[in-house]
């Protein structure tokens, strides 16, 4: 071991220069002062001796203890039994232990030796250790300061135990704001009143919602606006303390470019259905009163032919309503004054009549939403939840609801048919995907539960709170 041996009084440092040579230490001889912390710049001493408790002696050692790691060393006082009432000086000075010399006992001076290497190993470690965690605590809190994503984490209570730059950025609070506060401060309404009955069902069940898995939610500012972000939360265990983690990111620029793309399809699918209406379906119309009189003129003339010219008639018709009904289903609201509920009636009707079912609709709202096209998503959405139940589910039987209060509106399509399987999660169709692609574009969640009429329920949810929409008196 290293040992630096400091003091002015000459025979202490021959005594204990003679202790620490027997115990093969590497040691050096200084007077206290500059040339002994130079000694301590040089090379790695863990313990310092001070062979006295001079005034020399006492300054150096709270010199070693000012330095940034200071605490490191191990120090230790050699005074003989007669010098014992300057120990609370030495002690004062923040020494960690002293030596009472007797006269001529080596072996006691010896044992003490022992004790303080061991010490000193002991404070070298616990040093080093120190070391590590605080270069991973600043590596840890300059990524959390530097990454462009939010990262939160709170307790098992909910509370917020950190809150970096970023987060401080997107939510508008700074730190100490948050600090020790519910993270359903965060949230919109319903979700913050739920949050917590969200985290105390998963400690009693176990059972996952968002844990390890990651959604897309609505994230609440501090000036009460709200934004859709990606949420993705981790759980971690910290001396037997659940700790939660959740990286957040805005994706309100995806969510515009993503309805941006779809408003450009929506406009193209307007103009196809406008041009089937407006176009091929006044041609046949056309064609078809044409073909009627010639049907008239060849029936009054007895012709052979009279019959089937009446049924091209016919097939003429049945092609104008076929287009008639694809132009509906492109532009299924914007065409009707009454808006959606006719065009959900007309829908369902429709499917009763292809597909052989059952449609119940309750208590149907009309909505106006800032952007129209967003109606349409809503549309669409019902529209393929119906398709869904009778395709994939073997229903008999949908119903179509809507309900409201202060916070949210709820559409929800439920069937009698066979659900969906357990792992549909992982398996998610195509039509699942798109249905919850159109929910996001209008700022609504969609979730999928068992229907209490035994098959499947598609529940979207649009918050009152900052969404572009209200429903209209009927």
């Amino acid at each position: 071991m290293n040992t630096l041996i400091a003091g002015l009084k000459e025979d202490s440092r021959n005594i204990i220069s003679d202790a620490l040579r027997k115990r093969n230490h590497y040691f050096v001889v200084e007077k206290p002062g500059k040339l002994a912390l130079e000694h301590l710049d040089q090379k790695n001493f863990p313990l310092i001796i001070l062979s006295d408790y001079s005034e020399e002696a006492v300054t150096f050692c709270r010199q070693v203890r000012a330095r940034e790691h200071g605490r490191k060393y191990t120090i230790y006082a050699v005074i003989s039994t007669e010098e014992v009432e300057y120990i609370y000086t030495l002690l004062n000075a923040d020494i960690d232990e002293y030596i009472i010399r007797p006269h001529s006992d080596d072996k006691v001076i010896d044992v003490a030796l022992e004790f303080a290497e061991k010490l000193a190993r002991n404070k070298e470690g616990q040093f080093l250790i120190e070391q590590k965690l605080r270069e991973s605590e600043a590596r840890a809190h300059s990524i959390l300061n530097t990454t462009v994503d939010a990262i939160i984490t709170i307790d098992e209570r909910g509370s917020i135990r950190s809150f970096n730059k970023a987060a401080e950025k997107l939510f508008q609070y700074s730190s100490s704001d948050v600090f020790g506060k519910n993270v359903n401060i965060l949230m919109p309404q319903p979700y913050r009143r739920e949050h917590d009955g969200y985290m105390e069902n998963y400690h009693t069940t176990g059972k996952r919602k968002i844990i390890g898995i990651g959604r897309e939610v609505t994230g609440r500012r501090k000036d009460g606006t709200t934004f859709p972000m990606y949420l993705a939360v981790s759980e971690v265990n910290v001396n037997d303390q659940r700790l939660y983690t959740g990286i957040i990111r805005d994706i309100t620029e995806q969510r515009r470019l993503e309805q941006e793309v779809l408003r450009i399809s929506e406009h193209e699918r307007h103009r196809i259905g406008q041009d089937l209406h407006d176009g091929l379906g006044q041609m046949l119309t056309g064609i078809s009163l044409i073909n009627n009189n010639i049907a008239a003129s060849l029936r009054d003339e007895e012709h052979p032919l009279a019959d089937d010219v009446k049924e091209i008639t016919t097939l003429v018709k049945e092609a104008d309503e076929y287009a008639r009904d694809l132009s509906r289903n492109l532009i299924p609201v914007e065409l009707d004054s009454s808006g959606l509920t006719a065009a959900i009636s007309r829908m369902t009707s429709n499917a009763e009549r292809l597909f052989n079912i059952e449609c119940t609709l309750h208590n149907l709202m009309n909505i106006h939403f800032d952007d129209p096209t967003s109606l349409t998503h809503l549309y669409r959405i019902v529209q393929e939840a119906t398709s869904n139940a009778v395709k994939h589910g073997n229903a008999s039987k949908v119903k179509i609801s809507m309900a409201s209060d202060e916070t949210k509106l709820v559409l929800k399509i439920e069937d009698n048919g066979t659900g969906f399987s357990k792992s549909w999660d992982q398996n998610k169709g195509l039509g699942v995907r798109i249905m919850k692609f159109r929910s996001r574009l209008i700022g609504a969640n969609l979730e999928i539960e068992k229907s209490s009429m035994g098959g499947a329920a598609i529940i979207v949810t649009l918050l009152t709170v900052g969404s572009p929409f209200r429903i209209l008196e009927s």
